[in-house]
């Protein structure tokens, strides 16, 4: 990849950010990389924060840093005037499930629960969190609290790739899709990953999307159920999304290679030159996801999540401080495409 596209993309994004500031909550407040990226935020004025967590300890921890968070709201559950509201409303919320108000009241002492329901309550609007919990401790709440947008059948997860001295792809740029999130899509399931993936690599990274739902087979290579399952995904892009550029099944190779689609799928309009890659289960996006950012040395920012009614997305817990800071922008900028 041109180091420039990356740059590009990057400063596109800070841009866009700073343009139509958003809140985003942060429930690992007292987490060292937080704070630290939480500070380079704010420091140059990209989003409105507000931190989860004990103030004494966290401005302790800024100042032992040497960062500022002074900027940021700071809001202990333990001592919040909002925690009865809030609990009261988790409470009508899940009651149907068999939420007790004790339990909510309980729950809402959880940092994570109680910055999702800041975003409920429409005061902020989006989370990220991940360099301390795990996906399932995140991404459980949030179904069950923000749940997935009107227009959305599924919440599914993605990733952009930056491949540096790479060819493939929008010179090096790509969109992994789901490669967190959803364990063996239906058929159903992968065509609404392709289209909501689609979508956002427009708006997100305004690049054309050209989509592949991969497979180890190409056009009929190979016989098997899961190959048939792709065809049917893909049946129903094309219903659904005649508009959208999306072909398989299609090997990566082929999907990437222009010398091995012109042998293996010569008739393809995504073949060769895929930029969005949609990965048939979780196995293979996980797998390939993590791969490419080790041997190939490429840049990911992700998991991010598409699909909420309100954009939450989760970190790895061995993420950077860039990365917690990116994916801020990342959720600032989705929250605008919400306006």
């Amino acid at each position: 990849m041109d180091e420039g596209v990356f740059m590009n993309l990057k400063d596109n994004l800070i841009k866009k950010a700073k343009s139509n500031k958003k809140t985003i909550v942060l429930p690992e407040g007292e987490e060292e990389r937080t704070i630290k990226a939480v500070s380079n935020i704010l420091s140059d004025d990209l989003a409105n924060i507000i931190l989860i967590g004990n103030e004494k300890k966290i401005k302790e921890k800024a100042l032992q840093f040497n960062v500022n968070v002074d900027k940021a709201t700071i809001i202990d559950p333990s001592t919040s005037d909002k925690r009865e509201r809030y609990a009261t409303k988790l409470y009508e919320l899940r009651k149907h499930k068999g939420m007790t108000i004790e339990k909510a009241e309980q729950l809402i002492m959880d940092p994570i629960y109680f910055g999702l329901m800041i975003v409920k309550m429409d005061e902020a609007d989006g989370l990220v969190s991940g360099a301390v919990h795990t996906t399932a401790e995140l991404l459980r709440p949030a179904l069950q609290i923000i749940k997935a947008a009107p227009s959305s059948s599924i919440v599914s997860s993605f990733f952009i790739m930056m491949v540096s001295n790479c060819n493939y792809g929008n010179n090096g740029l790509f969109i992994f899709a789901d490669c967190g999130l959803v364990t063996r899509p239906s058929a159903d399931e992968l065509a609404n990953i392709a289209i909501q993936t689609a979508d956002t690599t427009k708006k997100l990274c305004e690049i054309d999307p050209k989509v592949a739902l991969l497979s180890f087979s190409t056009k009929g290579s190979a016989k098997d159920e899961s190959i048939d399952l792709i065809k049917n995904a893909l049946n129903l892009v094309n219903a659904k999304r005649p508009d959208l550029n999306v072909d398989g099944e299609l090997q990566v190779d082929a999907a990437l290679v222009p010398e091995v689609a012109s042998k293996k799928a010569p008739n393809s309009h995504v073949a060769g030159q895929a930029n969005v890659l949609i990965f048939p289960d979780l196995n293979a996006g996980n797998i390939g996801y993590k791969l490419v950012e080790r041997l190939a040395n490429a840049q990911a920012i992700g998991p991010l999540c598409s699909g909420f009614a309100k954009p939450v997305n989760d970190l790895s817990r061995g993420c950077s401080i860039d990365d917690i800071f990116m994916t801020i922008i990342v959720t600032s900028v989705q929250a605008q495409m919400n306006d």
